[in-house]
């Protein structure tokens, strides 16, 4: 039933197919879903995140899913000083009900993106990832026998690890050690050309941006008004758009305010090349060679957030995102963000990945430099948690790769190994 609209043009179209981009259009845009439902009726927490299926992109269901929870913090809230903290969480944290087997807000782009396929297709999905999105995307594929070719370079390995065996049809290759993600990227791309398979699309599938933003909705609703502030680290910036997207949405459904959340988005140091770029007021990320990228990347232990080229410049990106909602851009240091991280476990009783260790230090960082009002409406996305209370309460299976690959593969290596590996 839902539309779609080029926000480099403003055309509306209907969704033909696996759409990534606006037909017959060349200007640099992501594409967005227009929904006919103008307000958002929730269906009930026994739905997982399709509790939120009025603005998802989806053409059925499938099983496992977990909606994003939203809770008002006391702990943290206490030792910042604030008054109206509010923490959206996916992860694994059974007492508040929170039961992401990934420990990943990935998953609400996984059920999202993969409820979005049609179920009789005979493609095979291809998605690049730096961890924590291939974790996401093999457990739902695997749970919903849905062919899968995941590329994830080997130093991002570690993150492979599951509750239960895959099913075989989920395959896992990599780019050799000392690669990074957009390695990964680059040999997804080489693979999503080959016959019978098609890429996932990452920040261009309106499945994935509307997926995400089921950690505003979740707030939102929670609050009973659209959040004054809205902290998350970002690798792509794909999170932050989809916030926004959400908030756009949550101001034409008129029951929860008509302001936007103020995006507070944030990278770790010394990798922040979005950062950079907004606070040179520059559309366009600044240079830096690709030797320079590998050497930042490896420094920062929030692998996730290492993205190289992110949908920041183009129409309905990143920019646009925080320009629209005057946001601003932090960046944090690792060991900020462990101290953010043994703050938060002390404060709020859990373990939480490095990315959402960033957003809280950016968090801190900004109580202190009186970037917020103490009684101000404040969002946390944390973005993954209790991944170490998971691992220590389960038996773990690894998934390791079919086939590593150089930094740069040729076309004639790709296809004379990849298609080999889904053959019956």
């Amino acid at each position: 039933m839902y539309k779609l609209q080029s926000l480099a043009t403003g055309a509306i179209f209907e969704d033909t197919g696996w759409l990534l981009d606006a037909p017959g259009e060349n200007v640099p845009g992501l594409i967005r879903a227009i929904y006919p439902e103008q307000q958002i009726h929730l269906k009930g927490a026994e739905y997982g995140i399709y509790t939120f299926a009025d603005w998802l992109p989806i053409h059925r269901t499938l099983k496992g899913s977990s909606a994003p929870v939203t809770y008002k913090s006391e702990g943290l809230a206490k030792a910042l000083g604030l008054s109206n903290l509010y923490i959206t969480l996916n992860g694994w944290w059974p007492e508040r009900n929170a039961y992401n087997l990934t420990c990943s807000f990935k998953e609400t782009e996984a059920y999202s993106v993969c409820a979005r396929l049609d179920e009789n297709t005979d493609k095979i999905l291809v998605v690049a990832s730096a961890g924590n999105t291939a974790r996401a995307f093999a457990k739902v594929c695997s749970d919903n026998h849905i062919p899968l070719l995941l590329c994830v370079p080997e130093d991002c390995l570690a993150a492979m690890w599951f509750d239960s065996p895959l099913n075989e049809c989920v395959k896992l290759v990599s780019t050799r050690s000392g690669s990074d993600y957009f390695d990964a990227i680059n040999l997804s791309n080489l693979a999503a050309q080959l016959e019978g398979f098609i890429t996932e699309g990452g920040a261009k599938n309106v499945a994935r941006r509307d997926g995400m933003g089921t950690t505003m909705l979740s707030a939102t609703t929670f609050i009973g008004r659209i959040p004054d502030y809205y902290f998350q680290a970002v690798g792509s910036g794909t999170g932050g758009i989809a916030a926004w997207e959400a908030i756009l949405r949550l101001i034409q459904d008129g029951r929860f305010g008509k302001h936007k959340a103020k995006l507070m988005l944030s990278q770790n140091k010394p990798f922040h090349p979005m950062y950079d770029a907004w606070k040179a007021g520059s559309r366009a990320l600044l240079p830096m060679s690709d030797d320079e990228c590998r050497h930042k990347i490896e420094k920062i232990n929030a692998k996730v957030l290492s993205n190289r080229r992110p949908p920041y410049s183009m129409a309905g990106g990143l920019f646009d995102a925080l320009t629209d909602t005057n946001g601003e851009f932090f960046i944090a240091s690792n060991e900020e963000a462990l101290a953010a991280a043994r703050l938060f476990e002390e404060t709020e009783g859990n373990d939480i990945h490095p990315a959402a260790a960033v957003a809280t230090a950016s968090l801190i960082n900004a109580v202190k430099e009186n970037k917020v009002e103490k009684d101000a409406v404040i969002m946390l996305n944390i973005t993954g948690c209790g991944e170490g209370r998971f691992k220590r309460e389960h038996q773990l299976f690894m998934l390791k790769p079919s086939i590593i690959f150089d930094f740069s593969p040729s076309m004639d290596e790709v296809s004379a190994k990849i298609p080999a590996l889904f053959k019956k």
